[in-house]
């Protein structure tokens, strides 16, 4: 339904997206991952017509929509990973105001707007001004404004960032429902790996501009296929401990957790026997220890590696 070719982004002389090649298929949902500074916002607004490509293309159904983004306007809903809503104004007044620059037709709009705020939950605040919601409750206004004109595909960028845990359920599960029973193509950006897991088809995997991995989970699980994934209950950390395991050939990447660490390690060879020598010489007792099937968040730090970048 939606393609980039070569899409890519130059300012002055650095290159914020590099020639990203991806697709939406009618009634998908797909995730679009990478750590801060990856691309995928710029990305998402050449993809909606926000801001034009230094080169490259974005087709809706095989056209090119670079010069003359229309249809694409048409049936593209965007929320922005920012709160774009009008505080002095109550969530009617604001769906109101944006159902006209969506060119609802008037005779429908009212009816569209009564069932956005139901569709969101707010059906009972709509005469509320926005400044006095919580986050999570601007959160789904927000959404609510992107369907307005009842889009095929709805772009949604970080949409349960700095929320509530119940807002951000009835966000997924608004979402997932949009998805699955109404047919909505969808393409969603979250530092959560779980909201990805439980929503998404395919995923595509950002960094530094470019695409470097993509598929459906099952294959880029099998990134890690040929890794283990180890968790080690401990009664106490050291350093020196810590520096030891990573040390060891086979050890791809150690992180601590609450009470212990996780490994993800080689398969060419048991590498618990190596991590008890190395316990009973630092004085450590391993307490327990569990071997996991990797996630899509090993995945995703196994490509992009560990350290946080702005």
């Amino acid at each position: 339904m939606i393609e980039t070719i070569q899409l890519s982004k130059v300012y002055k002389d650095k290159t914020v997206v590099n020639d990203v090649n991806l697709y939406l298929d009618q009634g998908e949902s797909v995730g679009l991952l990478g750590p801060n500074g990856a691309g995928k916002s710029t990305t998402i607004s050449m993809i909606s017509s926000l801001l034009k490509p230094t080169s490259g293309d974005v087709k809706l159904n095989g056209k090119s929509v670079i010069n003359d983004p229309s249809d694409l306007r048409k049936v593209l809903g965007v929320v922005p990973q920012e709160i774009a809503l009008y505080q002095e104004l109550s969530a009617y007044e604001n769906l109101k105001f944006f159902g006209r620059i969506y060119q609802v037709p008037k005779d429908q709009l009212e009816s569209r707007i009564q069932e956005t705020l139901e569709m969101v939950g707010l059906k009972d605040r709509q005469k509320d001004m926005i400044k006095t919601f919580s986050g999570g409750m601007k959160r789904r206004v927000n959404i609510a404004t992107a369907l307005l004109h009842n889009p095929k595909v709805l772009i949604l960028d970080e949409p349960t960032v700095g929320i509530d845990p119940q807002s951000r359920n009835y966000i997924l599960e608004m979402v997932r429902q949009l998805n699955e029973q109404s047919g909505t193509t969808v393409l969603y950006t979250s530092h959560y790996m779980e909201e990805v897991e439980q929503l998404c088809h395919r995923v595509y995997i950002m960094d530094h501009g470019r695409v470097i991995a993509s598929g459906n989970q099952s294959e880029l699980l099998s990134i890690l296929s040929n890794e283990d994934t180890i968790k080690v209950q401990l009664n106490q950390m050291s350093e020196d401990f810590l520096q030891a395991i990573q040390d060891i050939d086979i050890v791809r990447q150690v992180e601590e957790t609450g009470d212990g660490i996780k490994i993800i390690a080689k398969k060419s060879r048991n590498i618990i026997s190596d991590l008890v020598k190395l316990a009973d010489k630092e004085n450590i007792q391993i307490l327990n220890f569990q071997m996991e099937n990797p996630s899509l968040e090993d995945i995703f730090l196994h490509l992009t590696g560990r350290t946080l970048r702005d």
